[in-house]
């Protein structure tokens, strides 16, 4: 394995009734907050009002931010940007899931930038100030609750971008599984599918004796595998509830990946689908990732039989490391399936206009991918097949 220092500076406050600490943990940073949401769903469940109700109870005074999409806008962020400047904004307080998160990202970052937002997420700046935040998470996902990451769309210009700084991860994350019992079924599944996308995508590597790192990989995997249907079966269930949300963290904190760094080019295939489709992340993923697999399956086949046997449960005997690989590649596709994600682009009315499009965008810092590098063949090749 490589070299590495392990920083992750968010505290983790998880378990029921833990929205308490929210009275104890504002206060440290200042009187005025901005509470950042999406639609109506933490209205329509009560989650609104009791933090509402806490921050009147600290004397908090309050600015809102409402209409997050799910796939956070640059437009957003900028109104968030405008409120915290006008009105000297001390905290940020995102109330949802990772799109909420994200978008709060470049607001912290952008109330202490001079230029425009959009410089920070593609890079021709870089932040290296933000404001202090932390999150109320209601979705079990992304992990953005407890990394410095985030995805932003510019839907102007249909491009959309994964960024992030040391300035921006959160300084606390509340997760109350019970804040996730109203996720519509359709999210929650594509909760889990973005979740084990973020393993695979470190999975795929080519370092040398990572043997626990892999472990720990695998051991998720087969966690979420085997609590997916049993969730969908019962989605006000707690314990069931807990295990995948506490999997989407660990997921995607930097725990799983030390000493190494994963592939990515999967999340980035995908960002440019739905930079030009709007389609859910996860869903987007679902159909992708296998394909992706497919493709790399040669560069090595040993890597695609190791997850093939250990978390799918595939019989190496008699076969070749390729021929079990594909097995697992199989068997992650179907189990997919099972739980009720799509297969195919055609699944969101996606056909072969627009590829040249989204693979220019894949493209628009060159080749990509850490396990193997993608060029625009191997790209359109991905899509086609996807189709």
């Amino acid at each position: 394995m490589q070299n590495f220092t392990f920083w992750n500076p968010t505290k983790l406050i998880f378990g029921q009734g833990q929205l308490e600490q929210l009275k104890t943990e504002v206060p440290r940073f200042g009187k005025k907050v901005l509470v950042v949401y999406g639609g109506g769903s933490i209205k329509r469940n009560g989650l609104y009002d009791n933090v509402m109700n806490m921050l009147n109870e600290i004397g908090a005074e309050i600015f809102e931010l409402s209409g997050v999409e799910p796939n956070p806008r640059l437009s957003t962020a900028r109104k968030g940007i405008e409120i915290c400047k006008a009105e000297n904004i001390d905290f940020i307080l995102a109330v949802g899931g990772g799109s909420v998160i994200d978008c709060t990202k470049l607001i912290a970052a952008g109330a202490k930038y001079d230029g425009d937002a959009w410089d920070l997420v593609v890079k021709n700046a870089f932040a290296t100030e933000a404001l202090p935040f932390g999150t109320v998470l209601t979705l079990a996902a992304t992990g953005s609750e407890m990394n410095a990451g985030s995805v932003i769309t510019n839907w102007e210009t249909n491009e959309k971008y994964g960024w992030g700084s040391a300035v921006t991860f959160p300084q606390f994350s509340i997760l109350d599984p019970v804040n996730t019992y109203t996720v519509p079924k359709d999210q929650t599944i594509y909760g889990m599918v973005d979740m084990m996308s973020h393993v695979l995508e470190h999975y795929f590597h080519l370092e040398e004796n990572t043997l626990f790192q892999d472990r720990m990989c695998e051991s998720l995997l087969l966690t979420v595998i085997e609590t997916a249907p049993k969730l969908l079966n019962d989605l006000e269930n707690y314990e069931y509830r807990s295990t995948i949300l506490y999997n989407g963290t660990m997921a995607l904190n930097g725990i799983l990946n030390m000493g190494y760094r994963g592939d990515w080019a999967s999340h980035n295939l995908e960002h440019a689908v739905s930079a030009v489709y709007d389609i859910p992340h996860g869903g987007g993923l679902a159909i992708l990732f296998p394909h992706w697999m497919e493709h790399n399956l040669k560069v090595k086949p040993a890597r695609f039989k190791q997850l093939a046997v250990r978390v799918f449960g595939v019989d190496p005997e008699g076969k070749t490391d390729e021929e079990a690989g594909l097995e697992g590649i199989q068997k992650l596709r179907e189990f997919w399936n099972s739980i009720g994600a799509p297969s195919r682009l055609a699944d969101y009315d996606i056909d072969d206009s627009k590829l040249e499009v989204m693979a220019d965008k894949a493209m628009i810092y060159g080749e990509f991918g850490n396990f193997t590098k993608l060029n625009k063949e191997d790209v359109m090749d991905i899509y086609r097949a996807s189709l």
